[in-house]
């Protein structure tokens, strides 16, 4: 979970942890369609989270990594074609120290497709951006999308406790709670919503970057009885259709 949130850069473990201790974890759900509205209505409206509107309404509705999240600079942003180009991540060691590394696999360099609310999103990031006295160079790579008051680019932990704070707010203001919010979980949640609607798996399986589609079917998608009702539903309802 640790290396899926970009906490690690890799797995210290090289053997299924699974055949030694049983997990007793608590499994991170994907939210729900009200959940999701509701959390990002709520930052959306709140005077101090609202900055983060736009990055977290992206990473719902692309499926990013985090860490392709954070090492895109506007230069990958094709607005011609519509496309987000993803080749490159951005780690920062437990030391401080700054990496650009490829995609965590050989499929997860790709060019995800950006619908008209994501480019309006990355536009107004960008819009908005301030310009850095002295622009950050890692790796080569120059005009990340979110700088910190450093003037560094932001980072997976800082995302992980934007949405930490976020949720304790959230939760003290609405009096209902919300489970678990992590970048991981918006990822989670936009593969999810996509096999509801029925994409093609080897469609979502290359915009989530993977290279294996049983992870894309076996680990980030949750299908629930309310899912397999409304399938049933819908089935029964086409011409051939039989109950």
């Amino acid at each position: 979970m640790a290396e899926d949130d970009d906490l690690i850069r890799k797995n210290p473990f090289g053997f299924e942890l699974a055949t030694i201790i049983e997990n007793d974890s608590e499994p991170r759900e994907a939210l729900t369609e009200r959940q999701q509205k509701d959390y990002l209505d709520f930052i959306r409206n709140d005077k101090h989270y609202c900055q983060y509107y736009d990055g977290i309404f992206i990473l719902f509705n692309t499926g990013l990594r985090i860490s392709e999240f954070c090492g895109l600079t506007i230069s990958y942003i094709d607005f011609d074609s519509k496309r987000i180009n993803v080749e490159r991540q951005l780690i920062r060691t437990s030391e401080g120290k700054y990496i650009i590394e490829n995609p965590k696999t050989q499929s997860g360099n790709r060019s995800i497709p950006m619908i008209a609310e994501v480019e309006a999103a990355f536009q107004r990031i960008i819009g908005s951006r301030k310009r850095a006295k002295l622009e950050p160079i890692i790796g080569g790579c120059v005009g990340f999308l979110f700088l910190d008051k450093n003037g560094m680019p932001r980072v997976a932990l800082h995302w992980e406790k934007v949405m930490q704070r976020i949720r304790a707010k959230y939760t003290s203001e609405r009096l209902r709670p919300l489970p678990k919010i992590t970048p991981h979980v918006c990822r989670h949640t936009f593969c999810t919503n996509m096999s509801r609607l029925g994409m093609n798996p080897k469609m979502l399986q290359y915009i989530m970057g993977h290279a294996d589609v049983g992870v894309t079917l076996n680990t980030y998608t949750h299908v629930k009885i309310e899912d397999a009702e409304s399938e049933m539903q819908r089935l029964a309802e086409l011409p051939n259709g039989k109950t």
